[in-house]
């Protein structure tokens, strides 16, 4: 988690419209809710594991509105917990968000699920919630180095460097 935050001043704003959708990992032998937003080009806008699905959606959609300003339109399936937060924040801003529940449109995220997916799934079992937390951090924080998705001054060759950038570590050469 404190690479996150280390890397969250180097990343670049995101497009104004969102695609969210949520997926689930298992943790401790129990499934927990992993929220995901890409923009319409799949560029990551944020993500956010969560143990309860009733107050998740909000805390997500202000985590991710916080970091990279409200979305003009938002594409996301027939979940109920999802319109719902979106409704209460149509309802406190000026400034209102459209939302699309198109099945389609969802196929941007969808692809983007895998690639997080095909990395965890291997992980055999992980014991704790902080411990979850902190690799999907790791795995999305390496996704989003490879989409291109930070301004990092330093040239950096590899993943691993930009990485290191990223956390402010120097490395031997």
């Amino acid at each position: 988690m404190l690479i996150e935050k280390l890397s969250r001043k180097h990343k670049r704003k995101v497009g104004a419209s969102w695609r969210i959708n949520e997926t689930y990992i298992k943790v401790k032998g129990v499934w927990k809710y992993f929220y995901r937003a890409v923009d319409k080009e799949g560029k990551t806008v944020n993500f956010l594991l969560t143990a309860h699905r009733d107050i998740a959606t909000r805390r997500f959609f202000d985590k991710a509105m916080r970091e990279q300003g409200a979305p003009t339109k938002i594409a996301m399936d027939k979940n109920g917990a999802d319109k719902t937060a979106i409704d209460e924040i149509n309802s406190s801003t000026a400034v209102l968000i459209v939302v699309r529940q198109v099945k389609y449109l969802n196929n941007i995220i969808g692809q983007d699920h895998h690639a997080i997916k095909r990395v965890t799934k291997p992980i055999l079992g992980v014991k704790s919630f902080s411990a979850a937390s902190n690799v999907l951090a790791g795995i999305e924080l390496r996704h989003m180095i490879r989409k291109g998705q930070f301004a990092i001054d330093v040239v950096a060759s590899s993943i691993a460097d930009q990485f290191c950038a990223l956390a402010g570590i120097v490395r031997p050469v």
